[in-house]
């Protein structure tokens, strides 16, 4: 499993930077990490993604000014900073895994099957 953490509250224009670990400690047999986040009565929406072996990155053309995801292998945790935070990113983000063999990776939400629980992230004056 994978797990989430640093959600909190955050003025607009604030940053944050959640982080996505494996509840084992290590992100073995995983080979992309993709953050996705759900507002209130939307739809889930792909934000990024990492591929861990080939450190390629793909992000949604909306949310690639202001997100970047990174991984820290040693830590085996995935990064998600975001910065220029508008009321407008208030959702809650989940980080999932995938075990696909691939070179690249995808932020498309069938192509994960490992979920997290989810952090709230609100952006509020």
């Amino acid at each position: 499993q994978v797990v989430e953490s640093g959600g909190g509250l955050v003025q607009p224009g604030g940053s944050l930077r959640l982080s996505c670990a494996a509840s084992s400690g290590a992100f073995t047999g995983y080979s992309a990490i993709a953050w996705f986040r759900q507002a209130p009565g939307k739809e889930r929406e792909g934000i990024a993604c990492i591929n861990l072996e080939e450190s390629y990155t793909y992000y949604a053309q909306s949310m690639k000014d202001r997100f970047t995801i990174s991984a820290d292998n040693a830590e085996n945790t995935v990064f998600l900073q975001m910065d220029s935070l508008k009321p407008e990113d208030t959702a809650v983000y989940s980080c999932a895994a995938s075990s696909v063999a691939a070179r690249k990776c995808s932020i498309l939400f069938i192509a994960y099957h490992t979920w997290g629980q989810g952090t709230q992230v609100t952006v509020s004056s």
